[in-house]
């Protein structure tokens, strides 16, 4: 696949669309700082941290679901199973007033966009473990829908109904739905005609408090539910973007997405590529060993590079044997698949590829002691199984925030830098 037109660099905004700033050759807006599942008092948020797990499992499942209604099939291990329940004593928290976020760092990875013509300006996660758009619609008329900005179709002369529906389910109460439009999408002046989404009639009550208006999905055609281009493939087709690759930097502050190529002035060294599975749509790299001090765990792992999830996640069995190399490890919570290690002597742990390890700093792994005053603190890996098989890891922003991360289609495969 070859990339035609300018390259474009494209920093997303935090909450709000911000005026551009002159970078290079592209579009600046400024991004802010992640939340995390630890208290403002340095303790594990174990509540949060279980709804956490919740919310990973549907997401997952979801995407399962999409890829086998797409493809005919699922790969060997892969498994569409119920949706988990929350917890009991978690189910008020739950629907209606909770999302995954504190009230003090209350952020994702977001971004403003426009849709239609004239413009109508959305806030949405950039979510490289999914692949379709969808903002909320001014047919949403229930409570979790106030205070969003909502598409209204009749506003704008280059929309386009299409037939069928589109629908996430989250589980028994929680859903995101509504008809499906092609409509001109446009993030930080890179413009997609005829783009496929979703203006979502009814929304999930995990959405109710969030900061986003909706998601856009930034991995490949075969997890789209609307099985339809995604939004940067779409750029691509339509000569928008110079290079087939997007990169991101991660952090509490200084984040960036950028289209089109990567920021060399993000990264030192040279990008350490490796190829994806991409038969089942994710960044979904293979090859992969973890590594604790000088041993290596686990080996010839999957390991699907996500930036729409906080921590990380292996299969239970998995986690077990890495937590066993780490020495003075505890487990916190055997169901939630949660483990502790002594806060005085956090654990060298990292990933590797092949040729270098890439070490996650402590306090990434560090998601905070496990009660006030403990000498334990909890890892940013648990354990948990979502359906993804016995040899599939999910590293999210806990491993991200370490590494410059480069997505390429031109490739297929997913590359690593060091920060500057």
């Amino acid at each position: 696949m070859f990339c035609k037109a300018t390259l474009v660099s494209v920093v997303l905004a935090l909450l709000a669309i911000a005026n551009p700033i002159a970078q290079n050759s592209g579009v600046s807006v400024a991004l802010g700082k992640r939340s995390t599942l630890t208290r403002p008092d340095g303790t594990f948020d174990h509540e949060k941290a279980v709804l956490h797990n919740v919310k990973t499992q549907k997401y997952y499942q979801r995407n399962i679901r999409n890829v086998l209604a797409n493809k005919g099939s699922l790969p060997e291990g892969w498994e569409a199973r119920e949706f988990r329940s929350v917890p009991a004593g978690l189910q008020k928290r739950a629907t209606g007033s909770v999302s995954l976020t504190d009230e003090d760092d209350d952020a994702e990875w977001l971004g403003g966009i426009s849709i239609g013509t004239p413009s109508q300006p959305f806030i949405v996660q950039f979510d490289t473990g999914s692949s379709d758009l969808w903002i909320p619609s001014s047919s949403c008329s229930s409570s979790i829908c106030s205070g969003k900005h909502k598409y209204k179709a009749s506003d704008s002369v280059t929309t386009s109904k299409k037939g069928g529906n589109f629908s996430l389910v989250y589980g028994d109460e929680s859903s995101v739905s509504g008809p499906i439009y092609t409509d001109v999408v446009t993030v930080a002046g890179l413009t997609a005609t005829g783009q496929h989404f979703s203006p979502a009639t009814t929304l999930s009550s995990e959405f109710a408090d969030d900061p986003t208006d909706g998601v856009l999905g930034l991995a490949y055609l075969a997890a789209s539910r609307l099985n339809a281009t995604p939004f940067f493939n779409t750029l691509i087709s339509q000569g928008r973007v110079s290079a087939c690759e997007f990169g991101f930097k991660l952090a509490s502050k200084g984040s960036e997405l950028y289209l089109g190529g990567t920021d060399t002035s993000l990264y030192t060294g040279s990008i350490e590529y490796h190829s994806i599975n991409q038969s089942m749509g994710f960044w979904q790299t293979t090859g992969a060993k973890s590594v604790v001090g000088s041993t290596s765990p686990n080996t010839n792992l999957e390991t699907i590079i996500d930036s729409g999830t906080t921590i990380m996640y292996g299969p239970p069995s998995a986690i077990k044997t890495f937590y066993a190399a780490v020495s003075g490890s505890e487990v916190v919570n055997a169901t939630e698949g949660f483990y502790s290690y002594p806060c005085n002597s956090p654990p060298a742990v990292g990933f590797s590829w092949g040729n270098k390890t890439w070490q996650i700093s402590s306090d990434n792994f560090n998601l905070g002691q496990v009660n006030n005053g403990s000498s334990q603190c909890v890892g940013a890996l648990a354990g948990q199984d979502l359906g993804l098989g016995s040899n599939v890891w999910l590293l999210g922003d806990s491993f991200m925030k370490n590494v410059y991360t480069a997505f390429s289609f031109d490739k297929n495969a997913v590359g690593f830098a060091s920060l500057a």
